[in-house]
């Protein structure tokens, strides 16, 4: 897990290109999404954190965002994942 606020803007383009980060989610609320969710892209930069992969969020205790990962949610919400 990588945290928005200790990584420089280019440091995180550069991650995003080279497919290092592919997932975006929210500290707080322990919700995670595609990068280009428009829920994430609204969330302050310090609850803002970045994974490698949908394994490595939900091994950190992220669950799927309900608005860009609907398959995803509702497989959660009915204990499949």
């Amino acid at each position: 897990m990588i945290e928005h606020y200790k990584i420089s803007d280019s440091e995180l383009h550069h991650k995003i290109k080279n497919h290092e980060i592919c997932f975006g989610g929210n500290r707080k609320l322990k919700i995670y999404g595609i990068l280009k969710c428009a829920s994430g892209k609204r969330m302050k930069r310090e609850n803002r954190v970045f994974f490698l992969s949908e394994n490595e969020a939900r091994q950190s205790g992220f669950r799927p965002c309900g608005h860009c990962m609907k398959t995803e949610y509702l497989n959660w919400k009915n204990g499949l994942i």
